[in-house]
């Protein structure tokens, strides 16, 4: 028993009919065309990925400025509610 109820030897005959029809050229060229969209595919999801992380860093940086900002700002005020 193979996959679903097919046997060894029905994928065989198969994989054979599919060999005489199109022959081993175009199955290795459609082969090579279907690793390099799989390999398109990865690098997109990678670079997605990559702008998704700096985009982040943005945002916290400029978080980072904005406390910054708030905390001197708290800082003067304090100084001149001590100053009075």
């Amino acid at each position: 028993m193979g996959f679903g109820g097919i046997s060894i030897w029905q994928l065989v005959i198969v994989l054979g009919i599919i060999i005489l029809l199109f022959g081993t050229k175009k199955l290795r060229n459609l082969g090579g065309d279907v690793g390099s969209a799989v390999k398109g595919f990865k690098k997109a999801m990678n670079d997605d990925e990559s702008a998704k992380q700096e985009e982040s860093k943005k945002s916290l940086n400029q978080d980072d400025a904005n406390f910054n900002e708030n905390d001197q700002t708290a800082a003067k005020t304090e100084q001149k509610s001590e100053n009075k």
